[in-house]
């Protein structure tokens, strides 16, 4: 199987476990290590707790999350979580999350130094909102331009800026990030969902809503890949619902550089190595 090269780093398969899949990634390393690379579990400046159980909830053909970017912080993570990650043998990529431009500038400073291969901005995820308007950053071109731009100042990592496509044409966030001087972009994060409790009425998520991933926004996920690549050149990492190698030839198919496999991981943490068997089958 062929490498792949984004920016200065080589990816030895395409495949890449996505942020909040596989923790810090310190977790079943003999699996991680035979992929491409690893997101961590999104990172902020601060600890955060997440939100109340329950913060998952199974739906047709995919999964609700509700965890609300549950971690440690980003002083704790580097004092005491990235040592322990010294024997992945894999690209090791950072999830970041923030309200504001000044948030992504510290936490990519912060990173600079260290051991890790590259950034994730994380402007997708319903919990990151503009401390201005509560409105996604993801969701406005120019909060999009301000986060990339203030991350980029701060790091030469490669960065990779995961968008979102709720309520928003990725395309003008896409040109806004790329504008900025991110290295590719990430496409698409879950999509918004609830879910109702038939017989009380109540939310199901301990957080009301949450995102929605797995198979049933993979046509959608492959449309906003397919659409983007085919008006702007710049790397895009695919994912959503991805469950099998004919599902990563279609997103290579339709313009991703690389794929993400996120919900799939939690129904079968060895998802990954099947996929990358068959691929080589192929």
């Amino acid at each position: 199987m062929r490498k792949i090269r984004l920016g200065n780093l080589i990816f030895k398969n395409p495949l890449i476990l996505a942020s909040g899949t596989f923790s810090f990634g310190d977790k079943f390393i003999e699996i991680v290590n035979q992929m491409g690379g690893i997101v961590t579990k999104g990172i902020t400046l601060l600890p955060r707790n997440g939100n109340p159980p329950p913060r998952i909830w199974e739906t047709p053909s995919g999964l609700l999350n509700s965890v609300g970017l549950e971690n440690p912080g980003i002083d704790k993570f580097c004092k005491e979580i990235l040592p322990k990650l010294k024997s992945l043998k894999t690209n090791l990529i950072v999830n970041i999350s923030g309200n504001s431009p000044k948030d992504f500038e510290i936490l990519s400073e912060k990173l600079n130094d260290t051991k890790i291969d590259a950034l994730e901005i994380n402007i997708s995820c319903p919990n990151i909102r503009d401390v201005h308007n509560n409105k996604l950053i993801g969701q406005n071109p120019k909060a999009t331009y301000n986060v990339v731009r203030a991350g980029r100042k701060k790091t030469n990592k490669v960065i990779i800026t995961k968008l979102t496509a709720n309520f928003i044409d990725p395309l003008l966030t896409a040109q806004a990030a790329n504008d900025a001087g991110t290295d590719a972009i990430c496409l698409i994060n879950t999509l918004y969902g609830m879910a109702i409790d038939s017989k009380t009425g109540k939310p199901c998520l301990g957080g009301v809503t949450g995102g929605l991933s797995g198979p049933a926004i993979k046509p959608f996920a492959l449309y906003c890949v397919w659409y983007v690549a085919s008006k702007l050149k710049i790397p895009i990492i695919g994912c959503g619902g991805i469950m099998t190698a004919d599902d990563v030839k279609e997103f290579l198919w339709a313009g991703s550089t690389l794929v993400e496999i996120g919900s799939a991981n939690l129904r079968n943490p060895y998802t990954g190595i099947e996929i990358l068997k068959n691929l080589r089958r192929m």
